[in-house]
């Protein structure tokens, strides 16, 4: 019979031995390389996420004082009397106006920072919050004044009104005024609506709207900020009304020079650890309507300030996280944002989370004119 060859069991083994080396060798490159690509994909997502906050953050610092009064909006004040700021850890206005930003410094959430897949430790240093404060302008509120008797001069009177016990204001719908019912906004309850004339100015919450008529009811569930009552000694819709001629103290007539009306934005942004507290979020919150989410695995938001005095040559107060004594919110010419991110989860062999973050510095409108040159 023909002899049969084959391989030894010495050669198989050597054989064997050489296989598996390769194959190893191939397994860890493939290894190597997932984990590589895990870590390239999550440095991209923190980066879109930081990309994200800053953007957003920006656009609404930079508009920040759009429409507002110098020196900001007057509030109800006095004693007993606290009007709410949006977010999360029920907040009131520390000042008796509404300036156009509002510092939150170390009053957001604290936000745990884990490092490893381990339990997630014991929250950190709170985060900070801001509130911007500007006017919509795409509506047209302001383009005639709520109520404009006739007169020289006067080509589109306005016979709108605003009820003495400022429960209310009703827009005239002839042509030339406003007409609600035909326009291409609506109002919501929750809206916040500024009243301004040549008396001051006062902010109201929309409670509802029927037809032509605006109401701002006092007590309201839907009033969370408290804007609408008449008991404040300062910064009620009463106080805009016209005086009692010789009345001392000042008695308000129930009557109302030509008043303008404009819809105005409260916008605040802080993080958000309760919805997921393994993976933080950015929000934003426009009045007391529901936050909503602008950016993930956001776990560090601080803000820190530029304030200039009105000292001829000028002080600069840099990179400050409260107000320096002697100025105010209206004092601030720019803002120093700081925004860090964590991956969603923990990568690599030390099974630990990769980090990034990014910082920027936003000039914002001149909330306090002053004349340098004087």
């Amino acid at each position: 019979m023909r002899k049969q060859a084959g391989f030894t069991m010495v050669e198989f083994m050597i054989a064997m031995v050489v296989t598996l080396v390769v194959l190893s060798a191939a397994v860890a490159a493939f290894m190597d390389t997932a984990k590589s690509n895990q870590r390239i994909s999550a440095s991209a997502d923190m980066n879109d996420n930081l990309r994200t906050a800053l953007n957003l953050v920006r656009q609404d610092i930079v508009v920040a004082g759009e429409g507002i009064p110098t020196g900001g909006i007057s509030i109800p004040s006095g004693p007993g009397i606290s009007i709410n700021r949006p977010g999360p850890n029920a907040l009131t206005f520390p000042q008796p106006f509404l300036p156009a930003l509002t510092l939150g410094t170390a009053v957001g959430p604290k936000v745990a920072i884990p490092t490893t897949t381990a339990a997630i430790p014991a929250a950190n240093s709170p985060t900070d919050e801001i509130t911007l404060t500007y006017a919509d302008n795409t509506l047209g509120l302001d383009l005639a004044p709520v109520n404009l008797p006739a007169g020289p001069g006067v080509p589109t009177p306005c016979a709108g009104s605003i009820k003495a016990d400022t429960s209310s204001l009703t827009f005239d719908a002839a042509a030339g005024c406003l007409n609600l019912a035909a326009a291409t906004f609506t109002l919501n309850p929750g809206d916040l609506i500024l009243l301004s004339n040549i008396n001051g100015t006062a902010i109201q919450t929309v409670t509802s709207v029927v037809g032509q008529v605006v109401n701002f009811a006092k007590n309201s569930a839907i009033d969370k900020f408290g804007l609408n009552q008449t008991g404040a000694s300062s910064g009620t819709l009463k106080q805009i009304q016209n005086k009692v001629p010789g009345s001392s103290p000042a008695a308000y007539d129930g009557t109302y020079p030509p008043t303008t009306a404009t819809r105005i934005w409260m916008v605040s942004y802080y993080l958000d650890n309760l919805t997921d507290p393994t993976h933080i979020r950015l929000v934003r919150q426009i009045n007391f309507n529901q936050a909503q989410p602008v950016a993930e695995i956001i776990e560090a938001l601080t803000f820190r300030y530029n304030f200039v005095d009105h000292i001829v040559p000028p002080t600069v107060y840099s990179n400050s996280a409260t107000i320096p004594a002697g100025l105010n919110e209206n004092d601030i010419r720019a803002v120093n944002l700081f925004v860090g991110a964590r991956a969603s989860s923990a990568v690599g062999a030390s099974n630990s989370y990769l980090r990034d973050n990014m910082q920027t510095q936003i000039s914002v409108r001149s909330l306090n004119y002053y004349n340098k040159y004087k």
